[in-house]
């Protein structure tokens, strides 16, 4: 029997033979979304052996330059530095407006429950030269260039996402710590309406090709329908499985009934036959969208609400139903990740000169040592994303400028989000990922430089991209303790099986 090179690879990849550490590896295949198979590719995520943390997920993540394990090994090094700068005083306060009005539709599904609300800062405890950054460089946006979404929008050029007005006198201050993302209980028609609305109408209406072929893709342009509604599809498989939560199938301990959940959460493949390939920048912007999406839906399921026990947790049913059985959300969680690292990266010459004031001369000291060890941590690595490659050819300007746009409104539709907390981080996590485009893709390296550029980075720019880098570090975190979760179930069941009577 002749096997095929990626099943030769995966065997030995399995006896440990290979691994996957290197970012440019030309022998490394390149797998698709298709290859290994969409479900072998979620149950290989859950059931890799606790003594062996590499070939699952295995292959280069699509439009990057590293594979998922690099992604996995940098994300580990990294982690405890991302998470100690975000605590910081320069990085746990966030100025925004909480309360603008959004501008699509009359939104009237304000989120009722107490942990919907957001506590605010006091000003007057706060540095005096924050609420003084410069806006003399916001300028108008030309009228009739490209996508014009906004009548009276504030942004410069090389803006990705609408910068807070500092000025407005419903901006507050923030304390991030105070105000976890986690389940809130927001959902419904409200919260469906939003990402329908990022899907339909800010996404190049390629959803159904991006998803073409994945047997267990999402359809979000039916996300109202009963194929794209995880109660919908929760309602299918309850007379095989346990049904416990919010509508969630639970999660089997027996990997041979994980195959039949698996294969159950699966849904009609989107596209048809004759769709015409989307071109790199498209498929870029969908995978940003979508990753950010699963990303958030990863913190929603890791800070699950038990209202039996009354406490916080993991909630593994939760990952499964809405993350995990959809592979393309996994793996775009990643490339999210990659993009943003690279971002924060090519910044570094920006940010080894950037004042980072707090009010206390060590403070600044610290936290800007604290930067620079993170970004030569990470650059230490290959990078993970070639922004070189987007926007090359002949309709280059105009496909860049719509990208933008597009993004530009994404980040307004956040304003439509019916849960304070919601808001407060979709709103974060937007600008986050439009700080790294407007990086990537409005500036050459040689003018990442604040004697330069001075105003070329905002102070909640630079709070809102490593806040944004933390929280998808923190997905990929969560990834792998719902990896062990499973793990420790299964060994459990086993134990149980094989414990003899008395």
């Amino acid at each position: 029997m002749r096997l095929s090179k990626t099943a030769l690879f995966a065997i030995l990849c399995i006896f440990g033979l290979i691994h996957l550490s290197t970012a440019h590896d030309d022998l490394a295949p390149k797998l698709t979304l298709e290859d290994p198979k969409p479900i072998s590719f979620v149950k290989n995520v859950l059931t890799t052996p606790k003594d062996q943390n590499y070939c699952n997920p295995v292959g280069q993540i699509k439009d990057t330059c590293c594979d998922f394990q690099s992604v996995e090994d940098m994300q580990r090094g990294i982690f405890d530095k991302i998470q100690d700068l975000v605590k910081t005083r320069f990085f746990r306060y966030y100025k925004l407006n909480l309360w603008r009005e959004c501008p699509f539709w009359d939104e009237d599904g304000l989120c009722m429950n107490k942990d919907c609300s957001v506590e605010t800062t006091d000003e007057s405890r706060l540095p005096k030269e924050w609420t003084q950054e410069a806006l003399s460089a916001v300028q108008m946006s030309p009228a009739g260039l490209g996508f014009q979404p906004f009548k009276a929008c504030s942004y410069k050029d090389q803006d990705y996402c609408l910068i807070e007005d500092q000025s407005n006198e419903n901006v507050v201050y923030v304390n991030l710590l105070d105000n976890p993302e986690r389940f809130t209980g927001y959902a419904g028609v409200s919260a469906g309406r939003v990402w329908k609305a990022i899907y339909e109408e800010n996404c190049f209406n390629i959803v159904h090709k991006m998803t073409e072929g994945c047997k267990t893709c999402n359809n979000m342009m039916n996300i109202a329908g009963s194929a794209g509604n995880p109660l919908k599809v929760a309602e299918k498989v309850q007379q095989t499985v346990k049904e416990v939560g919010p509508g969630f199938a639970h999660v089997p301990k027996d990997t041979e009934k994980l195959d039949q959940l698996l294969s159950d959460l699966s849904e009609t493949t989107d596209g048809g036959e004759n769709d015409e390939e989307v071109c790199l920048e498209k498929r870029v912007y969908y995978r940003l969208i979508s990753g950010l999406h699963s990303s958030i839906s990863l913190h929603i399921c890791d800070e699950w609400f038990n209202r039996t026990s009354g406490e916080w947790g993991p909630n593994l049913d939760c990952f499964v139903n809405r993350i995990g059985s959809h592979p393309e959300r996994l793996q775009n969680v990643y490339f999210t990740y990659a993009l943003v690292l690279r971002a924060v990266t090519k910044a570094g010459h920006f940010l080894d000169q950037y004042d980072f004031y707090t009010g206390d001369d060590k403070e600044d000291i610290k936290v800007k040592s604290m930067v620079h060890d993170l970004i030569d941590n990470a650059s230490s690595c290959a990078p993970t994303f070639d922004e070189k490659t987007m926007f090359q050819g002949p309709d280059a300007k105009a496909l860049k400028l719509e990208f933008r746009d597009h993004f530009r409104n994404v980040s307004r539709i956040m304003d439509c989000v019916g849960c304070e907390k919601c808001r407060l981080w979709g709103k974060i996590q937007t600008t986050g990922l439009g700080t790294a485009l407007k990086v990537l893709f409005s500036y050459e390296d040689n003018q990442l430089n604040p004697k330069r550029t001075p105003q070329l980075l905002q102070r909640s720019e630079i709070v809102a991209m490593f806040n944004t880098l933390n929280r998808l570090s923190e997905s990929l975190r969560a990834i792998q303790r719902f990896r062990k979760m499973y793990l420790d179930q299964v060994e459990e069941a086993e134990k149980t099986i094989l414990t003899p009577l008395d």
